[in-house]
């Protein structure tokens, strides 16, 4: 049934390709048929030439010759595009595969990517659609030159001998009984196989891209430990499926055997008593030979079929996952947005956790209002901003903006029209240009340039090797992180969002780049409705007011003056330093 559900997973990829699929399958018709002609031409020159010695001349052997000829050049040119064509539309089967899981996977929620590893991601999307191509291109294949052979040849040596081809076919279904339980074993042993590479990867990435806090703290030895204890799993799964697969081959060659041991006995049998001459019994020998390399070929096959088994499996568990983000049937796109956010009542809590982060939170930001939030980690100020571009649903209560339910915006509607400018600053392999230009794929050199203007960017910019066209390196790693935070503001300049989100945009800078950036933000925040999460309350006393959230709940609110006068919880932070733990 396992069998049938990953046949039906896949076959939709099939149907594209179905003239191909046809042509593949003629062609492996031709080249099945031409293969099998041969002994008998084989027989019937054998048998003239033992019991009609007249009537083997030149003229015949060539004819036969010819026909020859003509087989093999069809089977050639069938072959060819077997293996050419065949295999590019496996090769495509599996990019339509790898294109719809990754499409897949960008409409997955933050909540899933906060129980899955990206190792792990990136082995489902990788290795284990790598199969997907001799998969879809050897399974109809095979089985379908394997099915015809074995019945072309069970007609043919029912003809030559009933009493030899019962022996031998007799063999078949006890053959496949037995190999079939290290068939499960192995397939059992490639999925675990599967698994542990994604652990690998993910064990693999975490340590690597961690590697300067590893040599910091001298700790390659716990790294390589750790190494050591995944890459012997990974090893201990490879044994069991190759001992499965020992046992499998075994079980094959044994039957092999006595398939051979009965060809010899009875042919031997036959002959002596005349039943069988020695033209057919030559016939006889190379069809079975030609059904056990079938029978062979099968055989070596099924290792590529369980790990292809092993892919779709793999593949449909991810598909087969849903998001907890999604349009609803009624969704809307916002049109010209004002800037109006609104939480009406919201109580929400991240599912790992036992309470609420937030609780009947109610706020409301007019149109181009300024507001910053302020407090110690865990106060609910991150949650607030996640809120409303939607990474998460809330649990009960409303998010508004302009007065609409985000429910009921279109995601992509609604995230076009709020920039994120976070602490910790995400830049792609790529240059300068390309991350400046993906907060407005399609914008012209002008745009980005002057979006870099706007963000201070430019100066530095300009003094780097290759100037816009240089390489930032994985995570943006060749710059400082004042210039990354700043290519993050000009992409976001370039955007041009009326919603703008600052977390905690500065607190990872030093003082001289945390001042060059605070002008570039406060730039960008004018005639925004901005939202910022504060860790310096220097970098918010402009703001039209300030949010003071503790214990997961706002306790003061008002513009910095206010709040001084107020000599209360904001008065107290911030004339101990004005420094926010977290």
């Amino acid at each position: 049934m396992k069998i049938l559900t990953s046949i039906k997973v896949v076959l939709p990829y099939f149907k594209k390709y179905k003239n191909i699929l046809f042509l593949d399958l003629l062609c492996a018709g031709l080249t099945t048929v031409s293969e099998m002609v041969l002994p008998l031409i084989l027989r019937y020159l054998s048998n003239v030439g033992m019991y009609h010695f007249n009537d083997l001349t030149l003229s015949l052997i060539l004819r036969l010759a010819f026909l020859f000829i003509i087989l093999k050049i069809i089977d050639l040119v069938a072959g060819y595009y077997m293996t050419s064509v065949g295999h590019i539309m496996g090769a495509k089967i599996e990019t339509d595969m790898r294109a719809d899981l990754y499409s897949h996977l960008q409409t997955m929620s933050d909540s899933f990517y906060n129980e899955t590893k990206i190792g792990v991601l990136m082995s489902r999307i990788t290795n284990d659609l790598f199969d997907i191509t001799e998969f879809s291109h050897h399974v109809p294949e095979e089985y379908f030159i394997g099915g015809l052979k074995i019945l072309v040849s069970l007609f043919i040596l029912l003809n030559i001998n009933v009493k030899m081809t019962l022996l031998i076919y007799l063999m078949i279904p006890i053959m496949i009984f037995f190999a079939n339980k290290y068939q499960r074993r192995m397939k059992n042993a490639q999925k675990k196989q599967r698994v542990q590479v994604g652990n690998f990867n993910s064990s693999i990435e975490d340590s690597l891209l961690g590697v300067r806090v590893v040599k910091s703290f001298a700790n390659e030895d716990i790294e390589l430990e750790k190494f050591e204890d995944q890459n012997n799993k990974f090893l201990d799964i490879k044994e069991e499926y190759y001992k499965s697969m020992a046992g499998f081959n075994t079980v094959t060659k044994l039957f092999d055997g006595l398939m051979y041991l009965i060809l010899i006995l009875t042919g031997g049998y036959f002959m002596m008593k005349r039943e069988i001459e020695a033209g057919d019994l030559l016939a006889y020998v190379m069809y079975v030979t030609s059904l056990l390399n079938t029978v062979k070929r099968i055989v070596e096959f099924t290792e590529q079929f369980q790990k292809g088994l092993t892919g779709i499996e793999r593949f449909e568990e991810i598909m087969n996952e849903k998001s907890d983000i999604v349009d609803s049937e009624n969704a809307v796109e916002i049109g010209k947005v004002q800037g109006q956010i609104e939480f009406k009542d919201v109580t929400f809590k991240y599912e790992v956790d036992t309470e609420n982060v937030l609780e009947h939170f109610n706020l409301k930001i007019k149109p181009g209002g300024n507001i910053a939030l302020v407090g110690p980690s865990g106060a609910g100020k991150t949650t607030i901003c996640n809120l409303i571009p939607r990474f998460y649903d809330v649990n009960n209560g409303e998010v508004l903006v302009d007065g609409k339910n985000v429910k009921d915006i279109k995601l992509k509607s609604l995230r076009d029209n709020i920039g994120i400018v976070q602490q910790d600053v995400y830049l792609f392999s790529g240059t300068v240009l390309d991350n400046i230009r993906y907060g407005k794929p399609g914008a012209t050199d002008e745009e980005v340039l002057r979006a870099s203007d706007l963000a201070g960017a430019t100066e530095f910019i300009e003094k780097l090797p290759e100037k816009f066209n240089t390489y930032v390196g994985e995570r943006g790693l060749k710059l400082s992180g004042g210039q990354k935070q700043r290519i993050s503001i000009a992409r976001v300049f370039l955007k041009n969002p009326p919603i703008l989100i600052l977390d905690e945009a500065t607190s990872a800078l030093d003082n001289k780049s945390e001042q060059i950036v605070q002008e570039s933000l406060e730039e960008l925040s004018k005639g925004r409705t901005t939202i910022t999460i504060a860790h310096r309350l220097t970098t918010v006393q402009n703001a039209d007011e300030i949010i003071v959230m503790e214990d997961r709940k706002i306790i003061e609110r008002g513009n910095h003056e206010e709040l001084m006068d107020k000599r209360g919880r904001y008065y107290d932070l911030y004339t101990k330093g004005g420094l926010l733990a977290g």
